[in-house]
């Protein structure tokens, strides 16, 4: 019985080094990875279970209970949702609108010229002659 205890100890102590490892840092709670792979070292069965506990991040539909920010608990009716931020630099920011501007003024030329066929030729217009 006892062996088969310390088999389950050491596979579970494998199972969340292992899960320790491949986690992104964004997705370990409470300390560092190499914090909680020393913890699952040292105590093999209470590190394992603490780290799945408490130490991993799970998908929302996992079994972590969703928490509610205060936000959501007491909402205000004067709050007003926040404008989307825009994270291109300025310069990104000035090339789209040049981009834009400069589409704007092709689509005014193409319905001009698509009212006034003779204005096609180009170089015979009154303004290049005389």
């Amino acid at each position: 019985m006892a062996f088969l205890f310390s088999l389950l100890v050491i596979a579970l102590m494998v199972g969340a080094l292992i899960d320790i490892i491949t986690r992104v840092d964004s997705q370990v709670r409470f300390l560092p990875k190499m914090a909680w792979i020393i913890i699952v070292i040292l105590l093999p069965l209470i590190g394992s279970l603490l780290w799945f506990a408490i130490g991993r991040e799970y998908a929302e539909a996992g079994i972590r209970m969703p928490r509610m920010t205060r936000r959501e608990q007491h909402p205000s009716p004067s709050a007003v949702p926040a404008a989307p931020v825009d994270t291109r630099t300025t310069e990104q920011q000035i090339a789209d609108l040049d981009r834009e501007i400069e589409e704007w003024r092709l689509r005014e030329e193409i319905a001009k010229r698509k009212q006034d066929p003779s204005a096609d030729s180009g170089a015979t217009g009154p303004e290049t002659q005389g």
